[in-house]
This record gives structure tokens, C-alpha cells and sequence, in this order.
């Protein structure tokens, strides 16, 4: 009877709790939904700049390429690294020249199955030589791992900040701490200031620990500068701190904190660039402008495997301080739910 009584207690509690009980059932359904959106899109079809082509091989090229051109080597440079176009390829001397743009493991493989099957199509009569691949960025050893680690390292350090930093507001709140500062002459946005201060203090360390084990332990791919790439990190994680704060004032003990990791922390892994969005219908590639995992994960992405500075990622990182600067000013709003000061 005992054993029912706390079933029954349980049960009860669950109940009263309907946020919780609602969360149970909807998110896992969300989650899935998510997986099946991102993984579920069509083949990629690369795109490719070609000069000096027989005719029979171009015929080929444009049954299995999204986008083909004509260009120099020059020109096919450009258009690489301004991300619009994925390889180079070319004759000479009878030997195929493949340019990859390098970056993306997957699109490497998609451009090569295309230029071989292409390459199969030529006369049989004209001998061709062993083709010769070069990369624009990365190499023939960038795996997997290495594509998606700059993500990796956006994710755990947006992850674990916005747990730490949810948390340990909410302590404050429900300890009174808040309450007995908002009693004093403080100022709302002097108060965020120092919270996010105080806090961002130990979001640094973490930073620096997450990038360090992960390039000089890990041994992932990188040629940015590595203080460059802290600098991200750093202000990717002052802006999940920024968020975290906010999101807590409408928790009221730390398990609701975690409730937000499915609807506000999972969304952000598939959306961040873990996956090839550019196959996927537009309105899903849309959403993911609306998150600031978006922007962290691709300036670190550029810097780590194209070699950017901070001045070629001046956009995400505006992005960034938008999204930082409105979580901000919203905690100075939500506070006056507590006290008008």
C-alpha cells in the first residue's frame, strides 16, 4: 500500500506540473520531426566550373551537376571562395584537373562520383591519364570529424554555458538573492551587467579549455589564428549566457531549466550546419538564420578549415552581438516583473 501511496503521490504531482507532462509527450515527437526534416532532403548535386571539356564530357556533366559553367581557373578561384561554386575541372595534356573547394567532406565525394562518371563517358578511343585532384581548402585527410568539429566545439560551449548560466540565476532568484539586490539602489541594467559579467567570467575559461583540448588533444583541422577563434567562442557563449538568464526567469526550479534544452538548445545542432542544409526545401534553410548556433558555428568554421580572420566573419559576428544585445535588453525588461526600479 505504502508503494502505491507514492505512486499515487507521483502521480499527482505530475499532474499539477502539466507544463512538464506536456513536455514528455511533445518533445520527442519535435525532435524526431527535426531528424527527419534534416536528413530526409534530396541528393546534393554539385556545382562546377569546367574549361577545356570535350563536348561528350560537358553533356555528362550537366546530367549530374545542380550548376555547370564555364570559367577560367581564376575565375573558378573566386567563385569558391565566395561559396558559390564547389570545384574546377579541366584537361591538360590529356590529364583531368580537379579543383575541389575542400571544406565539405560530403560535397567532395558528390563532385568527384560526378566528374568520374562524366570522365566514363568520354570516347574510350581517347586515352585519357590519371587525374589530378588539388584542394582549395582542407586536404585529402579531412574527415569527417574535422567538418563538423568547429560545430562541435559552438554546440558544447552554447550547451554547457546556458545550463550553467540558467541554472545558477535561477539559484539566485529562488534563494532571494535577487530579490534582496532589486531592494537596493541598483539599476536593472547595472544588475544583467554584472550577472552576465560575473558569470561570463567562468564562460571564458571554459573557452579556452573546450578549444585548446580540441585542437591541440583532439588534433583537429585548423589554420585560423587561435586567438581569433577564441574570440568567437567567447562571445558565441556570452550569448547563450545572455539567453539562459532570460529563459530562467520563467523556470521556477532547475528541471523546468532543462525542459528547455529540446525546443531551444537540440534545434540549433541540426540547424547549425551538422548537416548539408543547401539540399533541403527553403523555408527549412530560413529557420535556421533565427539561431545564434548558425552564426558561431559557421565563423568557426571558416576559420578553422578555410583559414578566415576575424574581418572575413564580420557579419556572423554582428549577428552575434544583435542576438547577445536583444537577450540583454529583454533581461532588463523581464526584471521589472520582480520591481520597478
Amino acid at each position: 500500500m505504502r508503494v502505491f501511496a507514492i505512486v499515487k503521490r507521483i502521480a499527482r504531482q505530475m499532474k499539477r506540473d502539466r507544463r512538464s507532462l506536456a513536455l514528455m509527450m511533445i518533445a520527442p515527437l519535435f525532435v524526431l520531426t527535426l531528424i527527419w526534416l534534416v536528413v530526409d532532403g534530396d541528393d546534393y548535386e554539385p556545382k562546377i566550373v569546367y574549361d577545356n571539356l570535350p563536348d561528350p564530357i560537358v553533356e555528362s556533366l550537366e546530367e549530374h551537376t545542380g550548376e555547370l559553367t564555364t570559367g577560367s581557373e581564376e575565375e573558378a578561384v573566386q567563385l569558391m571562395q565566395d561559396g558559390e561554386y564547389d570545384a574546377y575541372l579541366s584537361i591538360d595534356d590529356q590529364a583531368p584537373h580537379i579543383l575541389l573547394e575542400g571544406s565539405e567532406p560530403s560535397i567532395n565525394s558528390a563532385v568527384m562520383r560526378a566528374v568520374q562518371d562524366s570522365l566514363k563517358s568520354f570516347d574510350s578511343s581517347s586515352q585519357l591519364n590519371e587525374h589530378v585532384v588539388e584542394y582549395l581548402y582542407g586536404s585529402a585527410e579531412l574527415n569527417l570529424f574535422d567538418r563538423i568539429g568547429p560545430v562541435l566545439i559552438g554546440f558544447f560551449v552554447f550547451f554547457f554555458v546556458f545550463i550553467l548560466g540558467g541554472i545558477s540565476f535561477l539559484r539566485e532568484r529562488t534563494h532571494g538573492t535577487l530579490e534582496k539586490l532589486l531592494s537596493t539602489p541598483i539599476r536593472r541594467w547595472e544588475l544583467v551587467s554584472g550577472y552576465v559579467l560575473g558569470f561570463g567570467f567562468f564562460t571564458i575559461i571554459q573557452s579556452l579549455f573546450i578549444v585548446t583540448f580540441a585542437i591541440y588533444v583532439l588534433d583537429m583541422y585548423m589554420v585560423g589564428l587561435f586567438w581569433e577563434l577564441l574570440l568567437v567562442t567567447i562571445l558565441l557563449a556570452m550569448t547563450a549566457l545572455s539567453l539562459a538568464t532570460l529563459l530562467s526567469t520563467f523556470a521556477k526550479n532547475e528541471f523546468q531549466i532543462m525542459q528547455f534544452i529540446p525546443i531551444v538548445i537540440i534545434p540549433q545542432v541540426f540547424f547549425a550546419g551538422l548537416f548539408n542544409l543547401e539540399t533541403l526545401d527553403q523555408w527549412i534553410q530560413v529557420i535556421s538564420k533565427f539561431m545564434p548556433l548558425t552564426y558561431g558555428a559557421e565563423a568557426l568554421q571558416q576559420m578553422m578549415i578555410r583559414g578566415a580572420h576575424i574581418q572575413d566573419v564580420w557579419f556572423e559576428i554582428l549577428v552575434l552581438l544583435c542576438f547577445a544585445f536583444v537577450f540583454f535588453v529583454l533581461n532588463i525588461r523581464v526584471l521589472r516583473g520582480h520591481r520597478t526600479l
